[in-house]
């Protein structure tokens, strides 16, 4: 479904990308049901194909992980926590542990902590996740999974006590009210408290307007949201995995040892095995990303927010054939 006043969006921003078309028919192909397109905050393209609809929530599964980035530079902004300040500071019960003592939320956030994760598929409650032992020490390995979010939440809802129910109900009163999202579900563990590595739900455009957010540098409306140092560590990766900044990933080549002790990197997009493909892709390139390629861009320098969504999240191909780099060179085609 594409509206002619979209058409009409498309000519007043002038933009010089051609390839929508293409793109849009790329995703339909490859189980999308949703793609919006912002230049300079303005919808210059959508499609929603496969029984979509812009109304339509869908799961946004590991790209929820993003959300933490947000949530922590808010807390930084309210002077509720440092980014470099050691985790054992909050919890308590890290402190005599000589390799968890000395974990930052940097550290954790940019997954280089060193804690043993859980599977992808196995979210544990905060209180499993807190008790997970770290395996190496901080700096040296990139393990991609739930724990580190896990452990987060625990970290905000010790700081946000008597305040706030949760880190969600934090994150919304201070960023998705003032954006105007709003996601109707975000599952939670068997504690009670929500799941920050996966489970929330977003239309496109509501997706689409927190990446602008973002592109904007968490100011909106003139209001700056969120700090913009703690944003700048969004595009700052680690010495172990330069593509993976705080809770976002980058167009950045990786070491072949990170790629490989890391499998999460070899199947869940090409922009790290495909490298001559993604180098001709902007330097500057943001991606919140979950599974079955649920897909957040931003590319400041050209004004660019794309979101893409998929129905493929337990599907039988679940996404096997979505290539970011495909997509995204059709998209910014002219």
């Amino acid at each position: 479904m594409r509206s002619a006043i979209l058409l009409i969006c498309f000519i007043f921003a002038g933009s010089a990308f051609a390839g929508f078309d293409e793109a849009a028919e790329y995703n339909a192909a490859n189980e999308g049901v949703s793609l919006v397109v912002l230049q300079d905050g303005t919808i210059v393209f959508e499609d929603y194909p496969n029984n979509g609809a812009a109304q339509t929530r869908w799961e946004l599964a590991s790209g929820t992980k993003s959300f933490s980035g947000v949530l922590a530079a808010a807390a930084v902004q309210d002077g509720l926590l440092s980014l470099d300040e050691p985790v054992s500071q909050t919890l308590t019960e890290w402190q005599n542990d000589p390799r968890k003592s000395t974990i930052t939320i940097r550290q954790l956030l940019n997954l280089t902590s060193g804690i043993k994760t859980h599977r992808p598929g196995n979210i544990p409650t905060y209180a499993e996740a807190i008790a997970s032992p770290a395996l190496s020490p901080t700096g040296e390995t990139f393990a991609y999974g739930p724990t580190a979010f896990q452990i987060f939440g625990e970290i905000m809802r010790r700081k946000l006590k008597d305040r706030y129910d949760d880190p969600v109900a934090y994150l919304d009163q201070r960023i998705f009210k003032k954006i105007e999202i709003s996601p109707r579900r975000w599952n939670k563990s068997t504690d009670g408290y929500p799941r920050l590595s996966m489970g929330a739900d977003l239309s496109a455009r509501e997706w689409a307007r927190f990446g602008e957010f973002v592109r904007l540098g968490g100011n909106w409306k003139g209001e700056q949201l969120i700090d913009r140092s703690a944003l700048d560590a969004f595009t700052r990766g680690s010495k172990v995995n330069p593509a993976y900044g705080l809770t976002w990933w980058l167009n950045k080549e990786i070491p072949p040892k990170t790629i490989k002790d890391a499998r999460v990197l070899r199947r869940a997009t090409d922009l790290y095995v495909n490298r001559q493909a993604a180098a001709r892709l902007p330097d500057d390139l943001l991606m919140a990303a979950g599974a079955g390629n649920q897909r957040l861009y931003i590319i400041p320098s050209r004004n660019l927010v794309i979101v893409r969504q998929s129905g493929a999240l337990f599907g039988p191909r679940s996404g096997r054939d979505f290539s970011d780099t495909a997509f995204l060179t059709r998209i910014l085609s002219d």
